[in-house]
């Protein structure tokens, strides 16, 4: 079974950078977006930014100016480039890649920004 892994989490500075990646164990196939969520304890998981296959990225506002989401469905890999990071973006960060049989999930990468 194809498995997501998230990397390049780590604590960082406000007004830092960060860059998460994530890569799946096998191919994907007919991946039709890739999505980034987070979640802070008590809280639900809230979406942050996706991108579909064509090239096409939405954000959520909260990081819409600072945040750039990439991806490959062929490759099955998707990058977040974090820059700006404020406390407020601490948070435990999820890939997710979707195609039409189900979605796939990372276990996650945790974030931490220091004020």
């Amino acid at each position: 079974q194809v498995q997501l892994k998230e990397s390049g989490g780590g604590v960082v500075q406000a007004g830092g950078s960060l860059t998460l990646s994530c890569v799946a164990s096998g191919s994907i196939l007919s991946v039709n977006t890739m999505a980034w969520y987070r979640q802070t304890p008590g809280q639900q998981r809230e979406w942050v930014a996706s991108i579909t296959t064509a090239g096409s990225t939405t954000y959520a506002d909260s990081v819409k100016g600072r945040f750039t989401i990439s991806g490959d469905g062929a490759k099955s890999t998707t990058n977040l480039q974090m820059n700006g990071l404020k406390p407020e973006d601490t948070a435990v960060y999820y890939c997710k890649i979707i195609n039409p049989w189900r979605d796939y999930w990372g276990p996650g990468t945790q974030v931490t920004v220091s004020s």
